[in-house]
């Protein structure tokens, strides 16, 4: 017998059929989930025997959000890096994964799912780079299917750190056999969590020979991977050039930053239907250049991304709000500049809506069944209290608006992801943990968020006694010993 849950008397966010792909409400409707798809939306609906009703008087429905660029695993390092720049960040973040046992994998990428279901995220792009052995993978693999999110686990070959002292030292080669093997072991069992967790392949590893990056692109499209997606900071190098000249760059590759981009990057990257996930907070702090999302030839190949749950909130909404207001800010200035006053704007609140929603769907080529609410596709929908203090009158005036510039996290009251809900009435649901992969140790259970937090501050602690033993707590050492490693320029390095 089906499932079916009734959302009664909402204002429901449709598309409006307009090229702009702005959305318009519909007030007083209700929608009905039949099992994990959306089957009927009308005003009146009557719901069929055995259904979950839930009031939606005063609320907003929204489709979930899809978060294109993000390192789910780093929830242990929250706060490390709220006064870092990118190089800074590297070693005191990215490379800490050598201090991570596989259990700390589970419990940080458990982690941060469930921030982002907490903020309405029902989609993510996972650049899952702390795969130091497989038991590493299949604990962050276990987690995200745990937690109930969709993702698209992007798979990332891992630079290994032997040793943090007395020099920073790199363990193997990025593409050793058992990477490459494990990845084919992925390709031949995924996908996982009722097929919620589909495989990518993340990949940044372009120092390598051209033939090794060929033949690995080759093999993750023939494991029938969901994307490729790879960090892109414009420097002296193109790395849109690289791919071209390599003849892989296509409709599968998701770019995340693609800061300060050539209208040479531009053209091709359109040409090839690529993608761009800008992420503002990351962006705009750690020294990466000027968010590309709303420049003129990107827009339309642009999603967002929180990248790092571990420097920024993990709220969408939050980067759709710093991405409009950059924006607007911007083209403010240039008239204000020519002593003139701007009198009205020209980007607006549904500009960025869609790339946190629609545009997402599109980069990872499920358009067809994410990013709008309509009949047939999945039901991944966000509902938003629109008689809160934050939102109160504004959800009346212009429900987009509302959730845009108005909203925060706790006005989030309901999260369903695939017909079940994640969040309701406020709190977060509990997860139910059942590994399948034999490297897994965390045992069957079902955990509510402070039983998860429990073990999140014990695998901190874990985590720091093994920074301090390794040395690897030490960050102006590392900051220089990650620039010979990298073979950085040390003459262009300004520090602020």
């Amino acid at each position: 017998m089906p499932s079916h849950i009734l959302l009664q008397n909402a204002t429901i966010l449709v598309p409006s059929r307009e090229p702009n792909d702005y959305v318009m409400p519909l007030r007083s409707h209700s929608l009905l989930i039949t099992d994990n798809t959306i089957s009927q939306i009308e005003r009146d609906l009557i719901p069929p025997a055995g259904a979950k009703i839930i009031d939606c008087t005063d609320k907003i429905i929204s489709p979930g959000f899809i978060d294109t660029h993000h390192h789910l695993w780093q929830t242990q390092l929250k706060g490390r890096h709220a006064n870092q720049t990118l190089l800074e960040y590297m070693p005191s973040g990215n490379l800490q994964h050598a201090n991570y046992a596989p259990e700390d994998v589970f419990w940080g990428e458990l982690g941060g799912c469930l921030e982002a279901l907490d903020a309405g995220t029902t989609t993510i792009v996972d650049h899952a780079h702390m795969n130091v052995s497989p038991a590493h993978t299949s604990n962050a693999i276990e987690a995200t299917a745990s937690s109930g999110i969709r993702s698209i686990f992007c798979y990332a070959p891992t630079m290994r750190v032997k040793t943090f002292k007395p020099d920073l030292t790199i363990d193997g080669g990025l593409l050793d056999d058992w990477v490459m093997d494990h990845m084919k072991h992925l390709g031949a069992t995924a996908p996982f969590g009722d097929e919620r967790v589909q495989l990518g392949l993340a990949f940044d590893g372009f120092m390598l020979p051209k033939d090794q990056v060929v033949s690995l692109y080759a093999e993750a499209r023939k494991l029938g991977v969901k994307i490729i997606t790879t960090h892109y900071v414009t420097g002296d190098n193109s790395l849109v050039d690289t791919l071209e000249s390599y003849h892989l760059l296509g409709p599968d590759i998701l770019f995340s930053h693609a800061t300060n981009l050539t209208e040479t990057d531009i053209s091709k990257l359109a040409q090839a239907k690529a993608w761009i996930s800008t992420t503002p907070d990351t962006e705009l702090q750690m020294g990466h250049g000027n968010i590309v999302c709303f420049r003129e030839g990107c827009t339309n190949m642009s999603a967002l991304g929180i990248d790092c749950h571990s420097n920024n909130s993990g709220d969408m909404v939050s980067q759709m709000r710093l991405a409009l207001q950059h924006e607007r800010s911007g083209r403010n200035e240039k008239v204000i500049a020519q002593d003139k006053t701007p009198v009205s704007l020209n980007l607006f609140v549904q500009d960025v809506f869609r790339l946190g929603t629609i545009q997402g769907a599109r980069a990872i080529h499920m358009e067809d069944k994410l990013g709008s609410i309509e009949v047939g596709k999945l039901a991944d929908l966000v509902i938003f209290d629109g008689n809160s203090p934050g939102m109160i009158c504004a959800s009346d005036e212009d429900p987009v608006a509302a959730i845009v510039l108005h909203s925060s996290v706790r006005d989030i009251d309901t999260v369903i992801v695939d017909g079940h809900i994640r969040k309701r009435d406020g709190k977060l649901q509990p997860v139910k943990i059942d590994p399948l992969m034999t490297d897994v140790t965390i045992p069957k259970q079902s955990m509510e968020w402070n039983q998860v937090a429990k073990e999140l501050i014990s695998s901190r602690g874990r985590i720091q006694d093994a920074m301090v033993k390794a040395g690897a707590n030490e960050p102006e050492r590392l900051v220089d010993a990650f620039t010979k490693l990298a073979y950085l320029d040390e003459s262009k390095l300004v520090k602020m």
